[in-house]
């Protein structure tokens, strides 16, 4: 029984011994036969180094960056192969020797200091030289002498020796928000004499919270300063240096002082009761000659765009005897 014993011990003992040899060769083999001993002797510093303390992630990630850093600062020497001038280009072979500050906008050149901002997109500030640009020749007149350096067909002129009745320094630039016809938030732009601008930019913005539909509410010089054209597209527009139709007299939109709204749907109107004739303006707004019928875009005493201009001291010229200019609100200024 007791041999029985020992011969069971030793059995056991000869298969662990056989199962560690085994497990031993299985591990040199799939480690390219590299010990422990064989990596400590390789690699001293990592095996016999002493534990550091509090040895975190974020230790090790900060080490990281220190040394990408560092290696992006370090000097290296020039590549005499290459050609020089791809000093200049970036990694993609694009240019850069040009790029500069200038490339970003600089909004404090754009935006006047002498702007004043009504409300959030509600502002008004003396015209800018790309505004004067943009006006002069056309609903600003410019003289006859002058005239052949602009690149226009038929500028808006005077005589050298005639005195305009307004200067750029009696009119502001006003920027509004606006509804359209189909609902939607529009900018629109006016210039107008500086004694209405703060009443303006009340009185839109009123329409603009109560959301009142206005077409469009562009510069008439988008027109070539041809009144007509811009009441038949619906415009919305201020100054326009020019004559009264069919007269000698210097319209009130010559001085900025005069406004017309939803031209198309509130038509001017003059009859010759001499001749027994109606002028109707714009063309094709006969349909709104009559102020009884109902239709939507209608000025009159029950509406708010009247009530808004008549409370900011304008006159309306639906309210004139000899003709009637129901798109029409002007105002005297000192």
């Amino acid at each position: 029984m007791k041999k029985q014993f020992i011969r069971q011990i030793t059995k056991t003992i000869f298969s662990l011994i056989a199962l560690t040899i085994v497990c031993g060769f299985l591990v040199r083999t799939l480690t390219n036969s590299e010990t422990l001993a064989d990596y400590a002797a390789k690699n001293p510093e990592l095996a016999y180094k002493e534990p550091a303390e509090d040895n975190h992630d974020d230790d090790v990630v900060i080490a990281n960056e220190e040394t990408a850093t560092d290696e992006e600062a370090m000097p290296t020497e020039p590549d005499n192969s290459e050609n020089t001038d791809s000093a200049d280009e970036d990694s993609f072979g694009n240019d850069t020797s040009d790029i500069s500050d200038t490339d970003e906008p600089n909004n404090s050149d754009t935006i006047s200091p002498d702007r004043t901002i009504y409300q959030e997109g509600f502002y008004y500030e003396p015209l800018s030289d790309d505004i004067k640009n943009r006006i002069t020749g056309i609903s600003y007149p410019i003289s006859e002498s002058e005239a052949s350096s602009l690149d226009l067909l038929n500028p808006n002129t005077i005589n050298d020796d005639q005195t305009l009745a307004i200067s750029y320094d009696d009119l502001c630039y006003l920027s509004v928000l606006h509804y359209d016809f189909n609902g939607n938030v529009q900018t629109g732009e006016l210039i107008c004499n500086k004694g209405i601008v703060e009443d303006l930019a009340e009185i839109f913005y009123e329409l603009y919270l109560n959301e009142y539909q206005i077409e469009k509410i562009r510069l008439v010089d988008e027109y070539l300063g041809d009144d007509e054209a811009s009441m038949e597209d619906n415009n919305t527009s201020c100054f326009n240096y020019r004559t009264v139709p069919n007269s000698n007299s210097m319209s009130k939109h010559a001085l900025g002082c005069a406004i017309d709204i939803n031209p198309f749907y509130n038509p001017y109107i003059v009859t010759n009761r001499a001749e027994g004739t109606t002028t109707v303006s714009p063309a094709g707004s006969d349909a709104y000659v009559d102020r009884s019928a109902s239709f939507e875009h209608k000025i009159d005493i029950d509406d708010l765009c009247y009530r808004l201009f008549k409370e900011h001291g304008f006159e309306w010229g639906g309210n004139w005897k000899n003709s009637k200019d129901y798109q029409h609100f002007q105002k005297v200024v000192e």
